[in-house]
């Protein structure tokens, strides 16, 4: 679980750098737009692996304390 959330936030990263920086979005691009469905569950995933990935934080340091 671990690799596929950090997989989808390194996507969501370079999306959002791309989305800054060149007013692109890859993700709408690639699959028919921001109100495509599978855009929106993309999104979805992406945000779900950003929550999951906070636990890395309380596990860091649970394991450094």
């Amino acid at each position: 679980m671990d690799i596929i959330s950090l997989i989808l936030v390194v996507i969501g990263a370079i999306n959002w750098g791309l989305v800054g920086f060149a007013k692109f979005d890859l993700v709408a691009w690639i699959f028919g737009g921001q109100t495509a469905v599978i855009s929106r569950i993309i999104y979805a995933l992406v945000g779900l692996a950003g929550l999951w990935c906070i636990t890395f934080f309380s596990r860091y340091h649970a394991k450094h304390d």
